[in-house]
């Protein structure tokens, strides 16, 4: 049985990460370039980078802070956030991205998934789906979750898959940051749908919502989350302990550090 995977996000803004609710009410956390390092080496099976605003702010992501943030980790690195073109996968990859999500970009162009997944393959395009649940319908939004695209988000997911997306992280800006727990209907309606792996993101808050992510939707292949990463309300080798005591698969190793960067 394939392991799940354990992936802290860092939401970067102005070269810091930050976390909000909602995606709203964002405050700061610490170095990107620290936190990656940390979490390499705390037993995190990969990690998640995004610029959180470069889509809204129509600019590319800053490499910067992406380079250092490659060149301290041995984790695979998924990185989002302006990424429009072609040319966009290119120069992340080359900072040292495994992987490259996709979300406003390939809503406002979706031949960008094919196109990517044709010249680089699909296991490297991940589509990054924001969702809110609007009348009753799954929604996908953009620009942060700022904007209301109107797209179904089921029948995009779907489409987006069919093109050559990879993976697929599903945010519930529903539950972002509330700690209640995984969006498990919205989850299962996803996995139910697509072949290719499914990683649940947004409402974490203990050890328990792993558990029940996990028993209670085999299909998904891993959790996502930052706060509770973060802050240190949940540790990751802790977390993955538990996950086998469940009889849940999990990679375990020993954690080379203890302590977060400030």
């Amino acid at each position: 049985m394939i392991a799940k995977r354990i992936i802290p996000c860092l939401d970067v803004r102005d070269g810091r990460v930050v976390k909000g609710v909602n995606f709203a009410g964002l405050r700061d956390v610490s170095s990107p370039v620290a936190l990656g390092a940390y979490y390499s080496e705390a037993g995190a099976d990969e990690l998640v980078f995004y610029d959180i605003t470069a889509s809204a702010e129509g600019r590319r992501l800053f490499t910067d802070i992406l380079r250092e943030v490659a060149s301290t980790i041995f984790i695979p690195l998924t990185v989002g956030g302006g990424i429009n073109t072609l040319d966009d996968f290119d120069r992340v990859l080359k900072c040292g991205a495994d992987k490259v999500s996709v979300n406003s970009g390939a809503i406002r162009r979706p031949a960008l998934i094919g196109e990517a997944a044709k010249r680089y393959g699909s296991q490297c395009v991940v589509l990054s789906a924001d969702v809110k649940r609007v009348n009753g319908e799954f929604r996908v939004f953009a620009r942060g979750g700022r904007e209301d695209t109107g797209l179904e988000a089921l029948s995009w997911i779907r489409r987006a898959v069919d093109d050559g997306a990879g993976e697929v992280v599903l945010n519930s800006i529903d539950t972002d940051g509330v700690k209640g727990g995984f969006d498990l209907d919205m989850l299962r309606a996803v996995s139910e749908m697509v072949s290719v792996p499914v990683i649940a993101s947004g409402g974490a808050g203990r050890v328990s919502d792993f558990v029940t992510l996990f028993k209670t939707l085999p299909r998904v292949d891993a959790g996502l989350a930052a706060s509770i990463f973060h802050f240190g309300e949940v540790r990751i080798d802790a977390l993955k302990r538990a996950l086998a005591a469940e009889g849940i698969p999990v990679r375990i190793t020993s954690p080379r550090t203890e302590e977060l960067p400030c």
